[in-house]
């Protein structure tokens, strides 16, 4: 056995990894330049939901990179 897929799947982790800090940082600034909340309460929402999204980013990006990455270097190269 080879280990295509497990260097598949770090290069799809570091890709993965990667890809969240660039999209967390462009989109959650923007998120938080564009917050319109007065009271402390919709602060509160606001940051919830940022925590929410967040936390989808993980899962798409570095959740999800590393298992294509291995399939594919199982599939391509193994």
């Amino acid at each position: 056995m080879n280990g295509t897929g497990l260097v598949g799947a770090v290069i799809g982790f570091a890709l993965g990894l990667l890809e969240y800090r660039l999209i967390s940082a462009v989109v959650i600034g923007a998120l938080r330049r564009t917050d319109r909340s007065t009271t402390q309460a919709e602060k509160d929402d606001y940051e919830r939901r940022i925590r929410i999204l967040r936390a989808v980013l993980i899962v798409m990006t570095i959740g999800l990179m590393p298992v294509l990455g291995f399939v594919i270097g199982r599939t391509v190269f193994g």
